[in-house]
């Protein structure tokens, strides 16, 4: 089948129409929640998510954590499901955030969290699913039918949805104007990512690599990695760059391929000093940047042409990833929409 024929490639080109709907469409609901949030003097969050979705949580640590001074912790659902000892989450916002709403520990985590007479809130593609009815308040991603087994459109819009609701939180209006340059910004990054199925063709035998990123895009490190196991089941392992530096490093030698997220941004000086690091080692090093030096030092360049602010920029700079990920998985002759072993709702405890 051709690749343009495939869910995978139609749902990646699908994240600019997807995230202008979720900013249309969610603001009252955001707002609704926020004004919960400052009536309760919340202060904490804690996370229920898996997979995908966690990597959005890993995000939302950060956003939360720098733009609205709040405590974020992602929660062991198995303190729920399988020790029946769950914390004390009375003062917190229990926050779910899943493509399908459907796995049992995270329901088990939002239930636990109301029983307790804590806030909670769900971020889901689908606003009657099981985990919606244990919300408080729904953001709904609004993304449409997701049919390829690997998530693409409902990650960005959940990152979407994350920075939606911090931004509204802090009452910043300058970030939340900046949320409207998300779809375009997003379009334009597709429109750049053309050479991307040459680059794919280089890696068609690679087995090992390691992803890093560092801030904001630690989540993306994670993200990407994720796509590269499930969808080309390579050996992909994340990091973020201090703790790269702290032992894993001894894994480069000449031509280890390493992948480095690096929008421009105030990681950027210690992004530039690792990837000259690993560069003098020997590796193979593929940039996602738009930092001039970090593209100067790798031997492979994925271009990020539309620069967002560093808080909005792992919405954009996981796209390239995806699509890397796509062309190689096809590259290797894979079924890109029914990658091995996965099933669409994954149901643990």
């Amino acid at each position: 089948m051709p690749l343009e024929n495939t869910f995978l490639w139609n749902e990646i080109h699908q994240q600019p129409d997807v995230l202008r709907a979720l900013l249309e469409s969610e603001r009252e609901t955001v707002a609704h929640l926020v004004d919960s949030i400052r009536a309760r003097d919340i202060r904490h969050v804690v996370i229920a998510a898996r997979g995908t979705s966690d990597n959005a949580g890993r995000y939302a640590k950060y956003l939360f954590g720098a733009a609205n001074r709040l405590v974020v912790s992602l929660a062991t659902p198995s303190l729920f499901t399988i020790y029946g000892q769950p914390p004390d989450l009375r003062d917190a916002l229990v926050l779910g955030i899943s493509q399908s709403g459907a796995s049992p520990d995270l329901v088990a985590v939002l239930a636990e969290g109301r029983a307790q007479g804590a806030l909670t809130a769900a971020i889901t593609n689908f606003s009657d699913s099981e985990l919606a009815t244990q919300a408080d308040h729904v953001i709904a991603l609004h993304a449409r039918p997701e049919q390829s087994l690997a998530a693409t459109k409902t990650y960005t819009s959940e990152l979407a949805a994350v920075a939606l609701l911090s931004s509204t939180l802090s009452g910043d209006e300058d970030r939340l104007h900046a949320l409207s340059a998300i779809p375009a910004a997003v379009g334009a990054t597709l429109a750049a990512c053309t050479p991307i199925d040459r680059v794919a063709e280089r890696y068609r035998y690679m087995r090992h690599c390691v992803v890093i990123g560092r801030g904001y895009n630690y989540a993306t490190a994670f993200e990407l990695a994720l796509k590269l196991k499930e969808l080309t089941y390579t050996i992909a392992e994340p990091y973020s760059s201090a703790d790269f530096l702290h032992g894993p490093v001894a894994l480069i030698d000449r031509g280890f391929p390493v992948i480095v997220i690096a929008p421009q941004g105030q990681m950027t000086p210690r992004l530039r000093e690792l990837t000259a690091t690993v560069a003098g080692h020997g590796a193979e090093v593929v940039a996602i940047s738009d930092d001039e030096d970090i593209l100067n030092q790798a031997q492979v360049t994925l271009r990020l042409p539309a620069p967002l602010p560093e808080w909005l920029s792992p919405i954009t700079a996981v796209v390239p990833g995806q699509v890397f990920a796509m062309f190689l998985a096809h590259t290797r002759g894979i079924d890109v929409d029914n990658p091995r072993s996965l099933h669409k709702v994954t149901h643990t405890e």
